[in-house]
């Protein structure tokens, strides 16, 4: 049985590893010989994945910064295109990274369109308001979207697209986080003292217009609070050089983090974070944060003048309840005033903390409405599918 996967940057690859390891898991006690290849990077690559190109480094939000990524976006497309010619599949999963999978859609449609295409993970257009050809375009290539939001899944469904909600995969990989405790003693930290952790970028461009923010308003924290400890996880070895070269023009000591974020996280008691995956997994386990994201001011003044871009929240914590859980600072706002005042407030003020943790209470049972575990959930529809196309 032939699956392709296709995704792109560090969430992508990490959602993508965790679907990889049900479908192997599911497929062997079921009998079914499964050959996975695929879109990804080294997480999807150790869980198995025949790799055709890794794409954890390529991805931007914006329109200049998308440029340097043009080239290699399109090698890579032209490379998978090729291989799936050559190697139709029975079925592909394709998850988030828009451009790229609708490409990829678009083209197994008009060439092979006896083979289902399911997208886990779908772009989303639930939450702002995109162009109405790319949501046409996607309901048009798009067989049955797995939903890890429950409005994702309506939102879909009204759309004309069969779609299931089938829980959100990092429910189940927080369950296997290590304890505050072991993580503190083995980062060598005393258990009065306070932890920062500063998560600036999964893409490149991310490095240019929050790394420096976040390391001054690290500064201004420390000033404050002269015990804290600050940690900077890396996401991609090849950023370290650069954040390296940001770290040592100031005053802050920072200690640099390789390797998987759940060995650091229930450690924390603070994290200024740019908005993504890594908001969910640190709300799922009731650390604090502070969420901030800048591009290039030529691309937000394109949007909110030509394409009236208004979203309601960015961070996918808010996203839940549509209600402002964490404070989030977006361009203009995401200055060191702002961020030093809004992580200091959480860090002395007890009653703003506890509140917090509340409302991150309100948001996991949300997602924790579907049953069982959202990677197995979606293998199972996923065969469930497949067997369905090729028993008729």
């Amino acid at each position: 049985m032939r699956i392709f996967v296709s995704t792109g940057e560090v969430s992508g690859d990490l959602q993508g590893a965790m679907l990889v390891e049900s479908l192997y898991s599911q497929g062997k006690s079921l009998g079914h010989s499964l050959e996975i290849s695929g879109l990804g990077g080294q997480k999807m690559k150790q869980a198995g994945v025949h790799l055709i190109g890794d794409t954890s480094a390529i991805g931007s939000v914006g329109l200049l910064e998308s440029l340097p990524f043009i080239l290699p976006t399109w090698q890579i497309q032209r490379q998978a295109k090729k291989y799936l010619k050559a190697n139709p599949p029975d079925i592909v999963i394709l998850i988030d990274y828009l451009g790229p999978n609708l490409s990829i859609s678009s083209f197994l449609k008009e060439n092979y369109p006896q083979i289902p295409i399911i997208w886990y993970i779908a772009p989303q257009f639930w939450v702002w308001t995109p162009m109405e050809q790319n949501v046409t375009q996607l309901v048009n290539v798009t067989d049955k979207v797995l939903a890890i939001f429950p409005e994702e899944a309506k939102f879909y469904q009204k759309k004309g697209v069969s779609s299931t909600y089938v829980g959100h995969p990092l429910v189940d990989r927080i369950k296997n986080a290590p304890s505050r405790e072991k993580i503190r003693k083995d980062l060598g930290l005393e258990e009065d003292q306070i932890c920062i952790a500063l998560f600036p970028a999964s893409r490149k461009q991310e490095l240019k217009y929050l790394l420096p923010v976040m390391i001054e308003s690290a500064q201004r924290i420390q000033e404050k609070l002269p015990l804290a400890r600050f940690i900077l996880p890396i996401s991609l070895r090849e950023y370290r050089s650069k954040i390296e070269a940001v770290i040592n023009k100031s005053n802050v000591n920072i200690s640099l983090f390789e390797g998987d974020t759940l060995n650091l996280l229930p450690a924390l008691d603070l994290a200024i974070t740019k908005s993504g995956t890594v908001n969910l997994e640190l709300a799922l386990l009731k650390i604090p944060q502070v969420v901030l994201y800048k591009v290039n001011p030529f691309t937000i003044w394109v949007g909110r003048t030509f394409f009236q871009l208004s979203i309601p929240f960015i961070s996918p914590v808010n996203l839940v309840l549509m209600e402002e859980i964490v404070p989030e600072l977006l361009q203009e706002k995401a200055t060191v005033t702002n961020i030093v005042k809004n992580s200091l407030e959480l860090l002395l003020n007890v009653d703003s903390a506890i509140k917090m943790q509340k409302d991150y209470t309100r948001m996991t049972n949300i997602l924790n409405k579907s049953n069982g575990s959202a990677s197995d959930n979606a293998t199972e529809e996923i065969f469930s599918y497949l067997n369905l196309k090729t028993s008729n």
